[in-house]
């Protein structure tokens, strides 16, 4: 299989047509379109680190979630931090393609994966401009909101979670990968007794209280355990293509709780 028939196949299984209009996602860096692939990384996030593990294991390709080129690049030197990682990249002969909020929107990407994890049922589309970024469904049995943050953490091996909320009869759960504040009103006209994302803010929760008879919990467990699942669906993807290219999947968090 060659770089542009991989990224055929995965444009295929999460079309553009589901991407926010402010996004930038795609084949994003492309030394060679008819280079034969045989080992493809696939990471949340294309870093330094990431980079370097590629080069030196010999892979062909990188496929993250966030975007490797987000904003334009008015220079290519080795002192910018994004055109430092394209000039190795091309150097190497690697090629990069990311799916951003296509990712959060498609079935079975980052927010049903999340639901799938989380024990979350008949799972509806929860829309942000359109686009359906989250996910709404419910739980087989109702719990408190101090349960359903300590099961968030465990599963999703976050090293710490923040609860806003203590409502004792949780059924109906919001989910939305990454950064999720500007959806908590569409979680509340859903009916979700409570959201969770990777990134929620201090205000959002700190008023979460005061909306009195439409109060919902929040839980922010971190944008990278959000979203890091989704690795294992783009691995499965990627196996889908063609089964004789070697596919692993590489960690790329560097924040650290102390």
């Amino acid at each position: 299989m060659k770089v542009c028939e991989l990224y055929a196949f995965l444009e295929g299984k999460i079309p553009k047509s589901l991407s926010c209009e402010w996004d930038n996602d795609g084949l994003m860096c492309c030394p060679n379109r008819e280079k034969e692939v045989k080992r493809v990384l696939v990471a949340l996030d294309v870093t330094s680190a990431t980079v370097e593990y590629a080069v030196e294991n010999g892979y062909d390709i990188i496929v993250s979630h966030h975007p490797f080129i987000y904003k334009g690049l008015k220079s290519v030197d080795d002192l910018g931090y994004v055109s430092a990682k394209l000039i190795s990249l091309i150097e190497s002969g690697i090629s990069v393609m990311s799916f951003h909020t296509r990712l959060d929107a498609v079935s079975g990407g980052v927010n049903d994966r999340l639901c799938e994890l989380l024990e979350i049922r008949d799972a509806e589309p929860l829309y942000d401009e359109g686009i359906p970024l989250g996910r709404v469904g419910t739980l087989e049995s109702t719990v408190s909101a101090q349960e359903l943050a300590l099961k968030v953490k465990s599963v999703l091996g976050s090293p710490f979670v923040l609860l806003s909320g203590s409502k004792e009869n949780i059924s109906r759960v919001a989910v939305v990968g990454g950064s999720g504040k500007d959806m908590i009103e569409a979680a509340r006209a859903a009916g979700a007794d409570a959201l969770i994302s990777g990134r929620l803010d201090y205000h959002p929760m700190t008023d979460a209280f005061d909306f009195n008879e439409r109060n919902i919990t929040l839980i922010e467990a971190g944008h990278f355990y959000t979203e890091n699942p989704v690795c294992e669906v783009l691995r499965r993807f990627v196996a889908d293509a063609d089964l004789s290219v070697e596919c692993d999947v590489y960690c790329s968090n560097v924040i650290k709780a102390i």
